[in-house]
């Protein structure tokens, strides 16, 4: 490790994460943090710290585990040292955490194979689609170590390898659930399934969600399903998101034959297993929900989920304006306003939504266009007087 390598780490690091009380701890003397940290990964005394645990509703009720700061510095270390050899690994249709790719590259792939596969839904073809069960909860550190140690044997070059796996190793084998604050009310854990929370995942297996590393190490356990899907199975038309994943074929009984596949090599290779209740198959022209997008033939809508949350926005604003009829005259208020219902529209404007996003937008209350209108055919909402973007 070179320092400057640390630092630049750091200036990465707390790009997203500079206002948490971590993260302003850190920056008080973080030159002298960050040699303490440099120090003791050249001494070999480097241990990972204390994690905050709490519970996020939304999109889905999941587990977060957040890791120190310092922590966090180092995961973007390991991220910077292997990403580019990881890049070069990869399929081209692993989306998740993958610059110029992510949801929506991911959804114009899936619609692209689709087409391609029905000839411009003039062929019959098929969509299968699958999920992994507790797939962050079930990853083998034992097998994810062993994939993370070829890759740095065969792939990286540099001279601190040894000091990167062992890196690596800190950061894998560590099991936040023993060394954590629960952040929030222990009752927030109501309703989480068991399978989809470290307390209770088997010793030496799941990785913590909210972590970097977690993210991009999930990508590589899954590269060995990708490779047996693109080379044993010889699937073409295939992409995955994490866990999320779908095969598009001319033949349904082959498509059907994959799913037992499938299922044997996950289970002998990567101890995980289907989820019995996501296996999703149908002809094309049906369509297929995927990565929040519902694509049909023709064309792609806006998932119920994004437009529930959207909806509650709106519904929440509608609230605020009842409660206080003068609340709209208030700049701040109106920014919180703007920034929120644009970035809907940013992300539903993909979409063909021009429908939902009428409807949506002509549900705010009647105060609300008193100091807004709609421009671009319902893709931006805009303040009438520009007041509103001034410091105050």
């Amino acid at each position: 490790m070179e320092i400057h390598e640390l630092f630049e780490a750091y200036y990465e690091c707390r790009r997203n994460k500079r206002g948490t009380a971590n993260a302003l701890a850190f920056e008080l003397d973080y030159e002298s943090s960050l040699l303490a940290l440099y120090t003791e990964v050249q001494n070999g005394t480097y241990r990972v710290g204390k994690s905050i645990a709490f519970i996020v509703d939304k999109p889905v009720k999941r587990e977060i585990f957040a890791g120190d700061f310092r922590d966090r510095v180092i995961h973007h270390y390991i991220i910077r040292k292997l990403n580019p050899v990881f890049e070069k690994l990869f399929i081209h249709d692993s989306y998740s955490c993958r610059v110029w790719k992510g949801t929506l590259f991911g959804i114009r792939r899936i619609d692209r194979f689709i087409r391609q596969a029905t000839a411009n839904y003039t062929k019959d073809a098929h969509v299968l689609k699958l999920d992994i069960q507790g797939f962050f909860m079930n990853i083998d550190r034992t097998i994810l170590l062993s994939q993370i140690r070829n890759i740095i044997d065969t792939k990286y070059s540099s001279d601190d390898a040894e000091e990167l796996f062992w890196l690596c190793t800190k950061v894998v084998q560590n099991d936040p659930t023993k060394n954590c604050t629960i952040k929030g009310r222990r009752e927030g854990w109501v309703g989480l399934p068991r399978s989809k929370s470290l307390f209770f995942s088997a010793p030496w297996v799941g990785l913590p969600i909210g972590n970097l590393t977690s993210q991009i190490f999930a990508n590589l356990y899954l590269h060995e399903l990708d490779i047996f899907v693109k080379k044993e199975l010889k699937i073409r038309y295939y992409g995955r998101y994490v866990d999320d994943f779908v095969l598009v074929h001319e033949d349904s009984e082959y498509l059907k034959e994959s799913i037992v596949l499938i299922r044997t090599f996950l289970s002998e290779h990567l101890r995980l297993e289907l989820h019995p209740k996501k296996i999703h198959f149908q002809h094309a022209s049906k369509g297929v929900a995927f990565l929040g997008a519902y694509i049909k033939p023709w064309r792609i809508y806006v998932g119920k989920r994004m437009k529930g949350s959207f909806f509650e926005t709106i519904e929440e604003i509608n609230r605020m304006i009842v409660g206080d009829t003068g609340i709209l005259q208030d700049r701040k208020t109106q920014k919180l306003f703007l920034s929120n219902i644009n970035s809907y529209l940013g992300l539903m404007r993909h979409y063909d939504s021009f429908t939902i996003r009428k409807k949506l937008l002509f549900s705010l209350h009647a105060s609300f266009w008193n100091h807004f209108y709609i421009s671009e055919q319902y893709r931006l909402v805009v303040a009438k007087t520009r007041e509103c973007f001034r410091d105050t």
